[in-house]
């Protein structure tokens, strides 16, 4: 089975690319402290106009879906209180937000968060969010599909580029709790 970085020709180290990331990112890679080397996390640039997953899946493969994932930003909210989170599922399910996010975070209401929101309190692009960088204080849900993806392509905090790392590296971000059925399939 073809891995995500078969299907670009430019495949660099992502610590050889920290001038490409946006802060959060470019730092959480340069303290990276996990069990998976920083060595195994790479980045390829793409071009802007393709960030969003179906159309980058369109042009370089659509083998890549199912090797994708996408971290969108959810506000869960209590009373007065509201909790931003991230989640990440792969890319051909989608984020069960009324259903798993909203228990994990013992919320009464969870929703996407608002797109300046999203930008503002994560320090990234909208289209390119990624779980790597997010504040530490986030709940970070990820999918435990997404763990078991040898390798996993991911925003890179700006629309431009792509980083591709072991899905088990994601468990091992600050905040993160691993959610069978996180992620659903559409129509299922």
């Amino acid at each position: 089975m073809p891995e995500p970085m078969d299907a670009f020709d430019d495949v660099r180290p992502a610590l050889d690319c920290l001038d490409l990331l946006p802060g959060p990112v470019a730092a959480a890679i340069r303290d990276w402290r996990g069990t998976v080397p920083v060595e195994q996390f790479h980045y390829v640039d793409t071009d802007p106009a393709i960030a969003d997953t179906a159309v980058l899946v369109g042009q370089h493969g659509s083998w890549l879906l199912e090797q994708s994932a996408n971290c969108v930003v959810v506000a869960g909210k209590r009373g007065g209180a509201v909790t931003l989170a991230a989640c990440v599922v792969l890319s051909h399910t989608r984020v069960d937000v009324n259903g798993a996010v909203r228990r994990e975070l013992g919320a009464r209401k969870a929703s996407f968060a608002p797109m300046d929101t999203a930008v503002g309190e994560s320090g990234m692009e909208y289209g390119g969010i990624t779980p790597i960088g997010l504040p530490e204080s986030w709940p970070l849900l990820l999918d435990a599909a997404v763990v078991d993806t040898p390798y996993t392509l991911i925003g890179s905090g700006s629309r431009r580029g792509k980083l591709i790392v072991p899905g088990k590296a994601l468990a091992e971000l600050p905040g993160v709790t691993v959610l069978d059925g996180l992620g659903t399939v559409p129509g299922e």
